[in-house]
């Protein structure tokens, strides 16, 4: 039995994401604000005083993790924060114009009209790494406790399944399992109440969601896969402030799946393509969509005499509405892209994130006033959320993505009507609106499947790339001698099932090149061999995997990409 320091808190907040970090910092000045009331006698309640607040964060920094398209709405920084952009918020540009094309696989049309949930004009260009980092700064200048490095391996119950705090990872064990001269065990932080912000398919967010039961009477959490690269254009390839988002090539008419090119300061385009982790074909590779979309004759002469300068690949969580989980448990709060807050119509969750984080505090300072954590304060959380302008936004598209599970031209029309109508389902859409991605998979031999798909698309490392080039833009560092973070519960399928019915789809869906199968010298067959290393943290493997057999848990604290700019 290994003995653990147990540290208590008041607050800890899991991942330093945006949500969270909006959510620390606007604890402290609630906290301030409410203390102030009391004392002058405007608010009944008690004093709450300094409260122990940790943010513990998997990443090497602030930011190394975080990873987005990069267009902000400001409505939640502004509000927590007016002066945002005087107190140094590091935006890189300001929208100043808005464009939606249609590609063909050989030709690009200019919609006439951009859609309204597409129009970008005046929001802001950002590096979500930047602006993550600068979030970080402010909350240790108000006294919050960040501790990056420090994964949080598990979450810790009482007798009564309440949520007490986080167990943090043990660090310095070999990939045998054995304690290396450095060892540390992780170190137990003892909460009132634990915020999990952890991002798309949060790991702890998982367990939780598992253990109580708060997915039930809830759809499925469905997902995208977006994979990006920053590139260094000549001047006058693509201007400033331009905001350009595409559908059609080289997704299917069955694959929800579009692309965005962001311009920067600097002559630097953001570009990127989003895949539907819940797409039919076990042949679609999300990276080999991107790479594909680089060659289309108008995107390709945006890049003409660029350099590829930086990649990433994240998942978002774009089921919406209908996807979010009870947010609430004794002891524990669920915010930002853990919990489905991301607009999958305007493909957009920096703000909404921020707000449910802001949401969050203001449901804390409650707690402590009352003294009372559990679920009967807690659940305020969800019903602020259902007052505010979140559920404005994200009840009106509530069937946005579940209308595309039929197909594109479905999807668009339902779409349409939906923006008419505030979000009603009408017809051409699925009778589930959200079906689980994995459980879309159709077997080799079922529907289209096309193991051509990407016959001549070849990898010139000038406009294109294979996923281990990319991986090395991606910074992608692990210390290799610790055990593996991708466990697969039973890698006997992967040899016999999963080659037969699907051709191991994993080989494909990660766009870091973690999942191989090599023919064992010995016996003939092929196995499976996972290098964990290349790992950029994105959690596909946890989603798409068709048999639901790979568990994605955190590596050793300070592993994984740096983003540092994205």
């Amino acid at each position: 039995m290994i003995e653990r320091e147990q540290v208590p808190m008041d607050v800890v907040f899991v991942g330093a994401g945006p949500a969270n970090l909006a959510s620390a910092l606007h604890l402290k000045a609630e906290i301030k604000r409410h203390d102030e009331l009391v004392e002058k006698g405007f608010k009944p309640g008690r004093q709450i005083g300094d409260l122990e607040i940790a943010i513990v964060e998997k990443g090497s920094f602030v930011g190394a993790h975080i990873l987005s398209g990069g267009v902000m709405d400001p409505i939640a920084i502004r509000e927590l924060m007016p002066d945002f952009l005087a107190q140094g918020c590091p935006v890189d540009t300001v929208v100043t114009e808005d464009a939606a094309w249609y590609l063909t696989p050989t030709r690009g049309f200019v919609a006439p009209i951009t859609p309204p949930p597409l129009k970008n004009k005046g929001k802001y260009i950002v590096s979500l790494s930047k602006v993550c980092e600068w979030l970080g700064e402010k909350c240790e200048e108000a006294g919050i406790n960040i501790f990056p490095e420090f994964p949080a391996a598990e979450i810790l119950y009482d007798e009564n399944d309440a949520v007490i705090g986080v167990r943090t990872g043990d660090k310095g064990i070999d990939k045998d399992g054995h304690k290396k001269p450095n060892f540390e065990p992780g170190v137990d932080l003892l909460a009132k109440v634990t915020v999990l912000g952890e991002g798309s398919r949060g790991s702890l967010a998982k367990q939780l969601m598992s253990r109580l039961g708060l997915m039930e009477g809830k759809e499925p959490q469905v997902f995208s896969l977006g994979v990006k690269e920053l590139w260094e254009v000549p001047e006058g390839n693509f201007a400033e402030g331009m905001v350009v988002h595409t559908l059609g090539f080289p997704s299917d008419t069955r694959t929800y799946g579009g692309g965005w090119i962001y311009g920067m300061k600097n002559n630097v385009v953001s570009i990127g393509y989003v895949t539907g982790l819940d797409y039919e074909d076990p042949n679609i590779d999300p990276h080999h969509e991107f790479q594909k979309y680089k060659t289309h004759p108008k995107v390709a002469k945006i890049l003409a005499g660029g350099k590829m300068i930086k990649y990433g690949a994240k998942t978002i969580n774009a089921g919406g509405y209908y996807t979010m989980p009870k947010l609430y448990a004794d002891g524990v709060l669920i915010v930002g892209d853990s919990a489905s807050f991301l607009n999958g119509q305007r493909i957009k969750g920096i703000h909404t994130a921020m707000k449910s984080g802001m949401l969050a505090a203001e449901t804390i300072v409650g707690a402590f006033d009352h003294e009372d954590f559990s679920s009967k304060t807690l659940k305020h959380f969800e019903e602020k959320v259902n007052l505010s302008w979140i559920y404005d936004e994200l009840h009106a598209v509530r069937n946005f993505h579940g209308a595309f599970q039929k197909g594109r031209w479905s999807g668009l029309i339902n779409t349409g009507l939906q923006f008419l109508t505030k979000g009603m389902a009408w017809g051409f859409m699925p009778k589930e609106h959200h079906v689980a991605g994995h459980e879309r998979m159709q077997k080799l031999g079922e529907g289209k499947s096309d193991a051509s798909r990407y016959a001549e698309l070849k990898f010139d490392k000038e406009l294109t790339f294979d996923k281990v080039t990319d991986v090395f833009y991606g910074a992608v560092a692990h210390d290799e001698d610790q055990p593996s973070h991708l466990h697969v519960l039973d890698t006997e399928i992967c040899a016999t099932r999963c080659a037969e019915e699907y051709d191991n789809p994993c080989q494909r869906f990660c766009p870091a090149a973690v999942y191989e199968m090599e023919t064992d010298a010995v016996s003939g067959r092929k196995e499976l061999k996972v290098n964990f290393s290349n790992c950029v943290h994105c959690k596909t493997c946890d989603i798409a995997d068709p048999y639901q057999i790979i568990n994605w848990v955190t590596p050793e604290g300070g592993g994984g990409p740096n983003y540092k700019g994205m």
